[in-house]
């Protein structure tokens, strides 16, 4: 039978990690500093920017991983926590739709058939968990869950993300280490954690390269300040 890490085991592991783990932020800023220089369109930086962003995040995750000897137990086609509730700005929305546009035609299509279906079925409880506060209501992480709800861009027949790379933060950063039947047995298990703080690092180089296109005068389809302050749960943003 296969041991996991108990919940008090991976406690602590958290804990040393709060007491001896420094964020690298430069290498966020590194990226946006990077596309700031180059010979591109503006869209084409925000988009690399973006994209690489996102990788910087998961590779900041395995290093603090490695540092205090944590491996996932997450494994594909295991998909509970694409249930949860996903908000993003819109600056994020617009960003993932434009890599979306980038994927390969067939990809695309596959994507927009998923969403038109997805919408149709979906309509009413979406309709439903679409009133459910995050700003007031405590507590609307467990309606949300509670509602089974899943993400637009699940595949329920694979369990497979159809825009993995680009998934967004609160995803990237949902982690198991511990008996992955917990997440079966629970909606909301307390032996997962999350990395979300590391959205403060992703964010604050994407804003910081933002105020610096917006003082040269172009943010390219980023209508910015605006955009990062304009929240809602990802299955509005993605609606066709």
């Amino acid at each position: 039978m296969e041991q996991y890490l108990s919940f008090e085991t991976i406690q602590k592991k958290c804990e040393q990690l709060t007491n001896e783990y420094e964020i690298d932020g430069d290498r966020f800023y590194h990226v946006v500093e990077k596309w700031a220089d180059k010979e591109a369109t503006i869209d084409e930086k925000l988009m690399a920017s973006f994209t690489e962003l996102l990788v910087v995040v998961s590779d900041e995750i395995t290093r603090m991983e490695d540092h205090v000897e944590l491996s996932s137990t997450c494994r594909m086609g295991c998909a509970f926590c694409c249930y949860f509730p996903i908000i993003i700005n819109e600056m994020e929305a617009k960003l993932m739709l434009a890599a979306i546009n980038q994927f390969s035609n067939e990809r695309q299509i596959v994507i927009q058939r998923h969403l038109s279906a997805y919408y149709k079925k979906y309509s009413k409880k979406i309709e439903e968990v679409s009133q459910i506060s995050f700003e007031e209501d405590e507590d609307f992480k467990m309606k949300y869950r509670q509602s089974l709800l899943p993400c637009p861009l699940l595949n329920t027949e694979t369990n497979q993300c159809l825009a993995y790379e680009i998934r967004p933060i609160p995803c990237r950063t949902y982690m198991n280490y511990t008996d992955p039947a917990v997440c079966e047995k629970n909606l909301m298990p307390k032996e997962t954690i999350s990395f979300e703080f590391l959205y403060a690092e992703y964010m604050g180089a994407l804003n910081e390269f933002l105020q610096f296109l917006y003082e040269d005068g172009d943010t390219g389809i980023i209508y910015y300040p605006d955009d990062l302050y304009k929240h809602d749960y990802l299955i509005n943003w993605m609606k066709v």
